[in-house]
């Protein structure tokens, strides 16, 4: 991937790779080529590459990289993540000029990375270590901070021999997707690529520094601590076992000093008066939840649960509910039913409750084969939490597991007013429509949710078998208006590829 890095983040969390293709492209550079030295933005970088082509890189890498393993699609995660983004996003220096979009990853190391289009990722094991929402989010404005000064864009864009083969080899596979051809083995070529192209890219430190400060900013006007930054320095130094002040070869080259970031931050924090924000309880519980699903062996599972049952002793207040969470949702991870009810009523003891452990109370109920009970509490958490993505996935999958999909469909239309962005709304709507016997809509509504994952050829399809299933005049009208109009759009993105791969 196109990636932004932390100066002290370990290694890349993209792990399939394809060998063959990475392997040709890393031959094709020297080891150390990395655009240091980063101009002043300007005009020029924009130019080369415009914000509408890195968009379009962007999506299409997401559209192979949801399909990686470790991508989690998790509701709770991706809108917690993502309005973080967004809020500190809103308080930029400069406009990032990109929608942001986090998504997690699930692996253990500390690692964030910002790819083309504001899509940010977030692995599982940065937000475990964190100890507070404002140290993540001192990693999240950082990461955005390479997105609004264009970091990623003029890194990608560099005119160098090596960058120009990656670029073009990456290029080439997205094309092959949005031309209908790409497959799962495209897709793991793809994002494979992407990741050898970050390999050639590194930051200067003037690159890293500004990255800081725009982060700092958006961390003090969004109400977070900026003291995070300066503990999430201590964290992520600590845990990688690296001192840049004491060498590093072309590393510490390439890269600004920690000591030299650190003291930078300290000096803004120290002239910034001291706040007290008001955390984010969702931070405990997606804490959890992300601790349980990157533990995917018995020994980490063991560690993870250890973990939460020290905290259920020795926290407080929402922390210690969230780690009762952790404790009924690894349970329910593993069908254990009986434990995970008793570790849920912990988490809601005492006046406790969320909008998480609401959402694993209707799950519950499903597993135990109680619909109704499952509908009641998901329509009582909904009339609490409207706001919540989870709930409402919840309260979904509870109307057709009764069998009211005709109240999931009107349901559904108006959340794909709320979030008009989140693919899993229409997939969910589709299903429901095909066994209500509404096929051509169920078609069109498919069609909208493979256009927001950048599976542009395929939702070309659905409209077009959704205009096949109908003799409705007015409706063949306007499913000819939305197959012209994905078309142009898949031309156009196809002519900004092709340029881009030449």
């Amino acid at each position: 991937m196109a990636v932004s890095r932390l100066t002290f983040q370990t290694t890349c969390s993209v792990k399939l790779l394809c060998a063959s293709l990475i392997s040709v492209l890393c031959l094709s550079a020297p080891a150390h080529a990395q655009p240091v030295g980063l101009p002043s933005m300007g005009s020029a970088s924009s130019a080369e590459l415009s914000p509408s082509l890195e968009r379009t890189l962007g999506d299409a890498i997401m559209e192979q990289g949801r399909r990686d393993p470790t991508y989690i699609a998790d509701p709770d995660v991706s809108q917690y993540l993502t309005d973080m983004g967004r809020k500190l996003a809103a308080q930029a220096p400069v406009s990032v000029g990109q929608p942001i979009t986090i998504f997690g990853v699930r692996d253990s190391q500390i690692n964030a990375f910002a790819l083309p289009g504001g899509y940010i990722g977030i692995n599982s094991g940065l937000v475990v270590t964190a100890q507070s929402e404002s140290e993540l989010a001192s990693v999240v404005a950082h990461e955005i901070g390479h997105v609004a000064q264009r970091h990623i864009a003029r890194g990608m864009t560099q005119r160098s021999q090596n960058s120009g083969v990656m670029m073009a080899a990456l290029a080439a596979s997205l094309l092959a997707a949005l031309m209908g051809s790409g497959d799962l083995a495209m897709g793991v070529a793809a994002f494979g690529q992407a990741a050898a192209v970050d390999r050639q890219l590194g930051f200067s430190r003037q690159a890293e520094q500004e990255a800081d400060r725009a982060g700092f900013e958006m961390m003090r006007r969004a109400g977070f601590d900026p003291r995070g930054m300066v503990r999430m320095f201590n964290q992520l130094t600590n845990a990688s076992r690296l001192n840049e002040g004491t060498g590093g070869g072309d590393y510490a080259s390439t890269h600004p000093l920690s000591i030299q970031r650190m003291a930078d931050i300290e000096n803004r924090v120290s002239e910034t008066p001291a706040v007290q924000p008001k955390g984010n309880d969702a931070f405990w519980y997606i804490r959890a939840k992300l601790r349980v699903i990157q533990a995917r062996d018995s020994r980490s599972q063991r560690n993870a649960i250890e973990k939460f049952q020290l905290d259920t002793q020795r926290a407080t207040g929402a922390e210690q509910s969230a780690a009762w969470y952790g404790l009924a949702y690894a349970a329910l991870q593993r069908k254990d039913l009986a434990q995970a009810e008793q570790a849920l009523r912990n988490a809601q003891a005492n006046g406790n409750n969320s909008s998480e452990v609401a959402g694993l109370a209707v799950s519950l109920a499903l597993q135990q084969g109680d619909n109704a009970r499952a509908l009641s509490s998901a329509q009582a958490a909904w009339g609490r939490w409207p706001d919540s993505q989870g709930i409402a996935l919840a309260m979904v999958e509870a109307l057709q597991k009764t069998g009211q999909d005709a109240e999931a469909v009107s349901f559904l239309q108006q959340r794909t007013k709320q979030w008009p962005d989140v693919p899993r709304l229409y997939q969910l709507q589709a299903q429901s429509q095909e066994r209500l016997g509404q096929k051509a809509a169920a078609r069109r509504t498919m069609a909208t949710y493979y256009e927001l994952t950048g599976a542009l050829p395929t939702a070309v399809e659905q409209l077009q078998q959704a205009r096949g299933m109908t003799k409705d005049f007015y409706l063949q009208s306007e499913l000819d208006v939305q197959i012209r109009t994905l078309k142009e759009r898949l031309k156009a993105d196809r002519e900004l590829l092709e340029r881009f791969k030449s």
